[in-house]
């Protein structure tokens, strides 16, 4: 039985809103809704979750020991349901990791500094909060009608490989689901001329940080149903979430109107990129072309 086939349906009772249930769930899990819909919801995300650790390989060294991960927290639905569902994971006993997770405090205007650090202690989370001003940074360097997004998040990726490197951490664990993962394709395909993605797993340039993505498989519309049924703190991000016109914006659009009009295609889609034909396509670096000639050669040979 593999380790998914574990991950049975919790018992109303460990689920029903209640103050004493610390031995049956995470404290994270305490009150959450005991219906039907929530359990299912919960279920499959965990699966969907352990399914692509699963598939990547993420978890697990060669000399046995436990690993370190490192969480980016940034204080939004997908980065506190990845918390949640790795502690669930780990509970479960299907996750023998150790977590902390990690929010970088980028000197945002306005930004609630009490909300994180008083959720990660009132639910016994391990964490890191580092403040560091890169908002300064981003608006001095780019004009202010420009999108910052690229900027903003290169700066804050290189403070996370630091402090992965600073706790000793085997993986920096970030939040990207199913949709990223999309939207990034077609945004390098119309726009970088190329086919690429936001992969689940890969070693940073350095070469000395993993970067791994465990909602890979997982939908962003059930993140959303399990943040507000989880009721998280929600820290909107006045930088570039106020901004209008992003490119990501325009593919996710254009993404969601695919799936209306012909439902089942995201999940076609992520399948799609694990499902790779080199040979039928015009990477000349990745497929012989040239080869075929000789194998033409070669077999009129044999058959003369």
């Amino acid at each position: 039985m593999s380790m998914l086939d574990s991950i049975e349906e919790p018992a109303p009772a460990a689920l029903a809103r209640s103050e004493d249930q610390s031995d049956n769930c995470h404290p994270m899990f305490r009150a959450v809704p005991s219906t039907v819909g929530f359990n299912k919801l919960r279920k499959r995300l965990l699966r969907n979750t352990r399914q692509a650790i699963d598939d990547f390989v993420m978890a697990g060294t060669k000399d046995g020991r436990n690993q370190r991960w490192l969480i980016g927290l940034s204080g939004g639905k997908d980065s506190y349901g990845l918390l949640a569902l790795l502690l669930d994971l780990k509970w479960r006993g299907l996750l023998p990791v150790e977590l902390i997770a990690c929010n970088l405090d980028q000197g945002q205007p306005n930004f609630p500094k009490h909300i994180l650090p008083e959720f990660l202690d009132r639910n016994g989370i391990a964490h890191r909060i580092e403040y560091r001003d890169t908002y300064s940074i981003i608006t001095e360097k780019l004009p202010e009608n420009s999108t910052y997004c690229s900027l903003c998040s290169r700066l804050r990726r290189g403070h996370l490989y630091r402090i992965s490197r600073e706790e000793e951490c085997d993986a920096l664990v970030l939040g990207h689901h199913r949709e990223d993962i999309l939207e990034t394709f077609f945004m390098n395909f119309f726009h970088g001329g190329r086919l690429a993605a936001m992969p689940p797993k890969l070693l940073n340039d350095e070469g000395d940080v993993m970067v791994c993505r465990p909602l890979a498989y997982c939908a962003e519309n059930d993140l959303a149903k399990f943040a507000e049924a989880m009721e998280f703190p929600i820290i909107p991000c006045d930088l570039c979430g106020s901004q209008d016109g992003l490119q990501r914006n325009v593919m996710k659009a254009m993404i969601g109107d695919m799936e209306r009009r012909m439902p089942g295609r995201k999940d076609s889609m992520i399948r799609a990129l694990a499902n790779v034909r080199p040979s039928h396509l015009m990477d000349r670096e990745l497929h012989d072309f040239a080869g075929l000639n000789e194998q033409v050669n070669i077999q009129a040979k044999e058959q003369s």
